[in-house]
């Protein structure tokens, strides 16, 4: 099978400013990546590239199979899930958690259609795979943070999307909410037929054992891509933040600390 994403020398620029500079980037069948970058690394630029929001100054996209500039991209965009915390705000507080699951069969904030059961069994069996089944039948409102991350997630994959990117879901979390998300995160990836999965953050100690392969973004150019565990040592890190740090690994994860 063709790579599930495929771009090659894609730049972007607005005005005067280059925000993608030669990115080249492959993700294959059954790979999971992290993408890591800081604010203003041009992460979700590229995001936008990969979904046909924008198109590149110059390069070349092709995302699961398909090339751009010869495929509708609104029948394409529907086998992305891309969570992010624009949607969160958009959708309606006061619908059922399990409502806002099933509009993502829908692709729509709100929920018009009339109930299935099919929907209902799928919605659910979302939920037990990501630990919120017990937010059935309660308002999105009174859920906590990591909860609704879990119904936006949950909402993505009720489109049985080909691709799921997580959009730095861990924002905003505490500690345990984190960990909780990203053990949902980790059961997901162990499911039969489970999406390739882009998880796109700049903390390194979200980067679970699943992601095996990890791009490094920084002021729109790629300074590392590859293996999880030979991207992500104390000599590329120092290099990709212009500083000195040292990788500490606990339990296949990566933790960096400053070199003074």
């Amino acid at each position: 099978m063709s790579d599930v994403i495929n771009i090659q020398g894609v730049s972007w620029r607005r005005e005067e400013r280059e925000l993608l500079k030669d990115v080249n980037w492959q993700v294959k069948k059954q790979e999971h990546w992290a993408l890591l970058g800081l604010n203003g690394s041009g992460k979700t630029t590229l995001l936008n590239i990969v979904n046909g929001y924008i198109w590149p100054t110059s390069g070349t996209v092709s995302v699961l199979g398909q090339p751009y500039g010869a495929v509708d991209l609104r029948d394409l965009r529907k086998l992305i899930g891309w969570v992010s915390s624009s949607l969160q705000e958009k959708l309606y507080m006061t619908d059922m958690a399990q409502h806002v699951v099933i509009s993502g069969k829908y692709a729509t904030i709100g929920l018009y259609e009339q109930l299935l059961e099919e929907d209902e069994g799928q919605a659910i069996d979302l939920m037990r795979t990501l630990g919120c089944a017990h937010l059935w039948d309660r308002e999105y409102r009174t859920c906590s943070q990591g909860e609704k991350q879990k119904l936006l997630i949950a909402r993505a994959l009720m489109a049985n999307p080909s691709i799921l990117i997580l959009d730095e879901p861990c924002n905003g979390l505490d500690l345990f909410s984190r960990e909780r998300l990203l053990d949902s995160i980790h059961t997901l990836t162990l499911q039969d037929h489970a999406p390739t999965l882009i998880y796109v953050t700049h903390h390194t100690e979200e980067i679970l054992p699943v992601f095996t392969r990890t791009l490094l973004l920084r002021r729109g150019e790629v300074v590392g891509s590859g293996a999880t565990d030979e991207v992500m040592t104390s000599q590329m890190l120092s290099h990709f933040f212009e500083a000195p740090v040292q990788v500490e690994r606990h339990e296949q994860r990566v933790y960096v600390r400053a070199v003074k």
